[in-house]
């Protein structure tokens, strides 16, 4: 049954039952994780539904069962039991200022106080809560649910100006100590934001905290999988072509039976009926980017980066590891697990079409300073391709390198290196979502790149050379084969050569033969 409201931009669980919007049940976790345990913690990128299903706990606990009719906890709960819930939210506000945290901690406690009618004693904010959650357990007889949206917003804001972060940690890690301190009175609690920041740095005082990030059984809290596409939004399909919604938005995997898609990609997707960059659009901050060029991260990397369990989860204002950085944002995700011995490791990689086009046309923007002109290559690249016009390419992709400016380079030495070749080349072609594969492997070596379009193979070989006439590119491409992988598709096969100077930081020969 086609419903009247997309639940586009609300975190309510009311509004969303009162007001008839779709709501895919994410209620028998709440019960999974009664039955198991007391004290969680979730990461998840941002706009995945964790305000949500933290606004979904508070009502329960509150005992408002006419929210849950016909939902999967609604007959396993006792509805005649009322617990008081301490509920803190960072979302709102911004936190790069000193003092900003202090000031919100000290809203929101006054907030609870005015609300539950208890003055509590104490100055400090760590005594506040303390003192609250002891009254407000003896006076309703009923241990407290502790709920902290976006606990790492505070540090997150702040990044750049790091002393402002190590102050905002500080101050949150004794108010987060309170909750293990006061576990006599809390019946619950659960903490969700963007990044795991270490235990040592934020949760040396709540270390009894189970975190819920990479457990498969929870895969699927935040999100929605398949089945709820085909299910609770099948009166959205008609139209729409199916296997362009996987490709655009699906995706992201935290080692459960499903990979899951951002909410707010499908909600928008539905509501405007196009295949847009929705999730990515609504905030990459300039800080990531930056930080990708500053470690000379190649963008042909990012699809095949590995990592550990532990490396995934360190986190900290002085210490945020590249892989932990990309996949706790959303902008990398696990793609496979691997098991070494007794060492479980990560390959990571892009989740979808849209992050993987979309964050390579930021890195390009990053360099080029002029989106004009980055528009217009990027639309000269496809017509050429369509066309075969592989004169019209060596001149585009002159063009391409031509169009970074000469400031970009000053005291940078980055164009000394294959890498920073390839990294230009390979996100012009992920900008335009082209069916792309980087280095792949064959049984003579790694090719640099492959692109399937429009009926045709185009292997792409790039070295950077001294002098131009060696020729050096073309002659691997064919002396290694790598074409006889490629053959049965039946297509035609295209070898490009490029070859680069570090003098003029541009092509210096183009060859094209085909196979």
């Amino acid at each position: 049954m086609k419903r009247s409201r997309l639940p586009i931009g609300i975190q309510t669980f009311r509004e969303i039952r009162e007001e008839g919007c779709y709501y895919v049940d994410k209620t028998a976790y709440i019960r999974r994780l009664l039955d198991e345990g007391k004290h969680y913690f979730l990461s998840r990128p941002r706009r995945f539904g964790k305000s949500l299903f933290l606004d979904t706990c508070k009502e329960l606990f509150e005992g408002n069962e006419a929210l849950f009719e016909g939902l999967a906890i609604h007959d396993a709960w006792d509805w005649s039991v009322r617990h008081p819930v301490v509920r803190f939210d960072f979302g709102r506000g911004h936190f790069a200022d000193p003092g900003a945290v202090k000031e919100r901690v000290a809203e929101q406690l006054a907030d609870i106080e005015r609300r539950s009618g208890i003055t509590a004693e104490g100055t400090t904010p760590d005594g506040r809560l303390a003192f609250l959650l002891e009254a407000l357990h003896e006076r309703s007889g009923r241990r407290v649910a502790v709920l902290v949206d976006e606990y790492d917003k505070p540090m997150l804001d702040a990044l750049e100006v790091p002393e402002v972060a190590r102050a905002n940690r500080d101050s949150l890690r004794g108010l987060y100590a309170v909750i293990k301190s006061s576990d006599a009175h809390v019946r619950f609690s659960f903490l969700t934001g963007v990044s795991k920041f270490s235990k040592v740095s934020l949760f040396s005082g709540l270390n009894n905290l189970l975190d819920i990030t990479l457990s498969p059984r929870y895969s699927s809290i935040c999100g929605y999988t398949d089945a709820d596409i085909d299910t609770v939004f099948a009166p959205e399909l008609g139209g729409l072509d199916r296997d362009a919604i996987r490709e655009w938005y699906n995706g992201y995997w935290w080692l459960g039976e499903e990979r899951v898609y951002n909410p707010f990609d499908i909600l928008l997707l539905f509501q405007e009926r196009l295949f847009k960059s929705w999730w990515f659009e609504t905030g990459t901050p300039a800080f990531l980017v930056e930080t990708l060029f500053e470690r000379r991260v190649s963008s042909v990397a990012l699809g095949e980066m590995m990592g550990s369990a532990s490396l995934l989860s360190a986190f900290d204002v002085d210490d945020i590891a590249t892989e932990a950085l990309l996949f706790q944002t959303g902008y990398l995700t696990i793609r496979e697990e691997q098991q070494r011995g007794g060492r479980i490791s990560y390959r990571l990689g892009y989740p979808n079409r849209e992050v993987r086009q979309s964050l390579n046309e930021s890195l390009l923007g990053y360099l080029v300073r002029n989106p004009s002109r980055q528009e217009a290559n990027s639309i000269r690249l496809y017509d050429l391709l369509e066309a075969n016009d592989f004169d019209g390419l060596r001149t585009l992709f002159h063009a391409f390198y031509a169009s970074i400016p000469y400031e970009w380079y000053t005291g940078n030495d980055i164009a000394r290196y294959e890498g920073y070749y390839a990294s230009v080349f390979y996100s012009y072609f992920a900008g335009l979502g082209l069916d792309i594969t980087v280095e792949d492997s064959t049984s003579r070596g790694r090719l640099d790149m492959a692109v399937r379009f429009n009926g045709n193979v185009y292997l792409f070989e790039l070295k950077v050379v001294e002098m131009a006439g060696e020729g050096a590119a073309l002659t691997q491409l064919k002396a290694r084969g790598y074409a006889e992988k490629y053959r049965a598709l039946g297509e035609p096969i295209h070898l490009v050569g490029a070859e680069f100077s570090r003098d003029t930081r541009n092509i210096v020969r183009f060859q094209v033969e085909r196979a």
